[in-house]
């Protein structure tokens, strides 16, 4: 069935039809579709648009086919042109005439920007679930080691002790910024765009209003043309996706990291952990890797409908299909990644012993070291030239701050004295910041 038969004397070609078919991508809205043309035809019935019969008839055919997909009876025509097209010409075979009323004062451009915003609707507390579960993974991390001393870094060099704790907590706060984006953009999002027509809105008395509270929304679109042409809220979700995948990708390259030899901060769970075909010894943090590969991946989604945005005059194109190849795989690819992660992390074992001695090296401790002095009265650039002095002493005899003799000390700078060792024990410098 071709919903745009009549001025055509020929029928298209199978190129064409496979071509500009969406059905792969639009049929997993078949419910959203489905909510949509419920809430148009009740509202058609109550404006006496149509008549009560025809919307019961409508309204029973569109239970019937929902069911029948769900249970599998009815099973999706891979040729069908898209969802749409494949429920309505579902619905006019079971019911007739009065299936052929259903579209009366909508257009395909109104009825897939309302299923997609529908569908996203829900698909947006699923992903903010499962990055409270991965908060909930990190902070229980963290209570677990919240003792456990390590070096914090800069330009990956050692540089001030922190706590695992506060190590961990940076990446908590960066998801909660994360769910506040998501959140945000679903509030913008809410607003449906039904009843602006292919354009221009339609000349029946219909009630937006009306379709607009039976489908969820916070209101409609007031602007018909903008409600059928933009999808900025695909944008801004994948916006916020690539962002959280971007913090999820810097976790991952800091657990592989630490799973290293070079490193070996952590330990992953077997379970959670792959092996080579050819070396016997390995352990392979394959989870992360991969989640650190598929960032790229929902970046790309983001950067592909930009650039397929940016040209677009007003109003509706059929670039615009693209759309749902991007956010549903963004959105998907994100759920997977949170899925297998949040198990990941949950039984990951850190190993403080080694964090300890990592800390212990490094000389991570020198600025405390100058504070100390400053705390005598040198300025800081002077108890800073001396520390440095005394790093490069230490560097020289294969020795560190802690186990420097006050002698050396003294040599470089008079106001020393026992109290330093106090000042740079790492626990304290630790305790000192609040960490």
């Amino acid at each position: 069935m071709k919903l745009w038969a009549g001025r055509f004397s020929k029928e298209a070609d199978k190129k064409t039809n496979d071509f500009n078919s969406s059905i792969k991508t639009d049929s997993r809205m078949f419910n959203e579709d489905i909510d949509g043309s419920i809430a148009h035809a009740s509202m058609l019935a109550a404006k006496g648009i149509i008549s009560e019969e025809d919307c019961k008839k409508i309204l029973a055919g569109l239970s019937d086919i929902r069911n029948d997909i769900i249970s599998g009876e009815l099973m999706i025509d891979p040729d069908a042109e898209d969802i749409h097209t494949f429920i309505e010409g579902g619905l006019t075979s079971r019911i007739g005439d009065a299936g052929k009323r259903l579209h009366t004062g909508r257009s395909r451009n109104d009825q897939v920007a309302v299923d997609i915003r529908l569908y996203l609707k829900k698909d947006v507390p699923q992903v903010t679930g499962l990055i409270n579960g991965l908060i909930d993974a990190l902070d229980g991390k963290a209570k677990e080691y919240a003792h456990c001393i390590m070096p914090g870094y800069t330009h990956l060099q050692r540089a001030q002790p922190i706590t695992f704790a506060a190590h961990i907590g940076a990446y908590i706060e960066m998801l909660r910024r994360d769910l506040g984006r998501f959140e945000d953009a679903a509030g913008r999002m809410n607003y449906s765009p039904l009843g602006s027509g292919a354009l221009a809105g339609t000349t029946y008395p219909i009630d937006r209003a009306m379709t607009a509270k039976a489908l969820g929304f916070d209101g409609y679109m007031p602007n018909t043309l903008d409600g059928v042409s933009d999808r900025d809220f695909c944008l801004e979700l994948l916006s916020a996706c690539s962002i959280l995948m971007v913090h999820i990708s810097r976790l991952c390259e800091e657990i592989i990291m630490w799973c290293s030899w070079e490193f070996k901060f952590a330990e992953l769970d077997d379970a959670f952990s792959t092996g080579s075909s050819i070396m016997p010894q390995k352990k392979n943090p394959d989870l992360a890797e991969l989640a650190r590969g598929k960032a790229g991946r929902v970046i790309g989604d983001l950067c592909g409908l930009l650039t397929t945005m940016k040209g677009l005059p007003l109003a509706y194109n059929k670039d615009m299909q693209e759309d749902k190849d991007a956010i549903f795989d963004g959105m998907d690819t994100v759920k997977m990644c949170l899925t297998a992660l949040t198990p990941m992390i949950a039984t990951m074992k850190m190993i403080p012993e080694n964090m300890r001695k990592a800390a212990a090296g490094g000389f991570i401790n020198a600025t405390d070291c100058a504070d100390f002095l400053v705390s005598k009265g040198l300025p800081f650039r002077d108890a800073y030239k001396a520390t440095g002095e005394l790093v490069a002493l230490c560097i020289r005899k294969g020795t560190t701050l802690e186990e420097l003799p006050i002698d050396e000390y003294k040599s470089i700078c008079p106001l020393f004295d026992e109290g330093v060792y106090d000042a740079i024990n790492l626990e304290n410098c630790v305790t000192r910041r609040g960490m």
